[in-house]
């Protein structure tokens, strides 16, 4: 049992189980970036359902539309966390020794290293220590054997300083985004243009919190979207490709201080304390009027409709439970409208250029008073009655058969959806970030190498001599360039060398 525990740690604690590990997670964050996620975009997720209804209800059960909350990547993230522990503090204990230790013993035959060198010389009593000086000034570490006379030198320490620092650098981020999940919020909220939010619950149209994060601290600001401009490509064959969003914004830092104006655009956000307003999408809402079979007005507002595809087709639903008996309005929205005969009502460009809705209409009861949430982009016409259905453009009125009232399309908006996030581990994971490109850099480009001299008598003449060689660990290989200089530092020129080789 022991030798099994021991085994599973060695093998937890291995870089290439580390390596395993950052690949896995990598893996895993892919569904994040491919499907649509609850805490970001709720609506899509609840479109992907209806559309997918087999695929999408294993998919939910596995926690691939809540990828960073599922249990499956928080084991991965775990597991990470371990390794590199497992991983960093050994070998940092190790590299603290190596720090402090000398570099090793010159061996006795040098001839067998690379750039080996062998050359007379005359005076060597001050050859060691000539040498010796010239290695200290460009950061070697020496050690000196003057009874034995040799020299050995080591330089690159840094290179394993930087690999373990991006390693403590990746600990960190982890322990960063931890940071953030356990005590940060997030929330998302969908407005029309003209319309405000305070930062409370209440406003939120979806809300996340870790299970240290105090609600109390929220910060009192508001904002009002007073503008969101839109364009896209119309030539070419990116036609229909975005090239601006900009969400024009007037805000209040906190209650009773003056009004700014600001914009937000996609990967800048507005940062209000400790607070960030991200702009994540946009849609159309179309401004609908339903009165009553008297005429009263029993529902007057803008309707937010869920996009689909590049053209921006739009579906949204109206529930009217006011209205006597209750009415119910599915509705799909096209910017630029075309009626195909086979596909129906599509859209052939994001823009406004030919606004129609589909308008169908159906009462009956609406469920509403049961207590059971309903999407607010679909309605459930199953136990309800068809009243019929109509096209509208703006201006349009349609009058419900049976006298059961009517609806106008009053006009079309656009709305823009923002993520409003805290998160205290911002700067922690900034360093982490920073900590592993600067690790990484000295891990690639710093090279690691040994520099022995040992100074000898020649077997026939008793000359002495000097011996020159070095050992490439790792990195670039400039060991060439190193002998030539601890030659130069002792008066050996080129020329020289080349009569002794010759």
């Amino acid at each position: 049992m022991v030798t099994w525990l021991r085994w599973s740690w060695r093998t937890l604690t291995s870089m290439r189980t580390a390596l395993i590990l950052l690949l896995l997670l990598a893996l895993a964050a892919m569904p994040g970036s491919v499907l649509p996620q609850k805490e970001t975009d709720a609506a899509r997720v609840q479109q992907y359902l209806e559309q997918h209804q087999t695929a999408g209800k294993i998919l939910d059960t596995l926690g691939f539309f809540s990828v960073y909350r599922s249990p499956w990547f928080a084991s991965i993230y775990l597991l990470l966390f371990i390794s590199l522990i497992g991983c960093v503090v050994p070998r940092s204990i190790e590299h603290a020794r190596a720090l402090r230790a000398l570099p090793p013993s010159a061996p006795r035959n040098l001839s067998r290293l690379t750039g080996f060198v062998s050359v007379p010389y005359g005076d060597v009593t001050s050859a060691l220590d000539t040498a010796a000086e010239a290695l200290r000034k460009r950061r070697w570490r020496v050690r000196i054997d003057r009874s034995d006379r040799w020299l050995s030198a080591e330089r690159g320490y840094l290179r394993e300083t930087g690999n373990l620092l991006f390693h403590s650098a990746l600990l960190l981020l982890v322990i960063g985004v931890g940071i953030g999940q356990g005590t940060g919020a997030e929330g998302r909220v969908v407005l029309p243009v003209g319309s405000g939010f305070s930062n409370s619950l209440a406003q939120y149209d979806d809300f996340r919190s870790g299970p240290f994060f105090d609600r109390s601290t929220l910060r009192p600001f508001s904002m009002t979207l007073t503008r969101f401009d839109v364009s896209f490509e119309r030539k070419g064959t990116q036609r229909g490709a975005p090239r601006k969003f900009d969400a024009y914004l007037t805000t209040r830092d906190d209650f009773g201080a003056p009004e700014k104006k600001t914009i937000i655009r996609v990967n800048h956000p507005l940062a209000i304390g400790g607070t960030k307003v991200y702009l994540t999408s946009h849609g159309y809402a179309p401004h609908f009027t339903v009165r009553a079979a008297n005429k009263s007005v029993v529902w007057q507002d803008y309707s937010v409709f869920a996009p689909e595809g590049a053209n921006l087709i739009s579906r949204g639903a109206i529930k009217v439970p006011d209205a006597r008996p209750q009415l119910g309005f599915q509705g799909v929205f096209a910017p630029t409208a075309i009626v195909d005969p086979t596909r129906g009502l599509t859209s052939s460009f994001p823009d406004l250029d030919n606004p129609k809705v589909f308008m169908g209409a159906f009462t009956g009861d609406l469920g509403l008073d049961q207590g059971i949430p309903q999407n607010v982009f679909t309605l459930d016409a199953a136990h309800l009655q068809r009243l019929g259905i109509a096209q509208l453009r703006v201006g349009d009125t349609w009058q419900l058969p049976n006298g059961k009232g009517s609806i106008t399309f009053d006009g079309v908006t656009r709305w823009a959806s923002f993520v409003i996030a805290t998160d205290h581990a911002e700067l922690v994971v900034l360093a982490g970030a920073l900590l592993a490109i600067l690790g990484l850099l000295l891990s690639l480009f710093v090279p690691r190498r040994r520099l022995f001299l040992r100074i000898v008598d020649d077997e026939v003449t008793g000359q002495p001599q000097i011996e020159l060689a070095g050992l490439v660990r790792s990195g670039a290989d400039t060991l060439a360039e190193d002998v030539d200089m601890v030659l130069e530092s002792l008066g050996v020129t080129e020329s020289s060398r080349k009569a002794v080789q010759a």
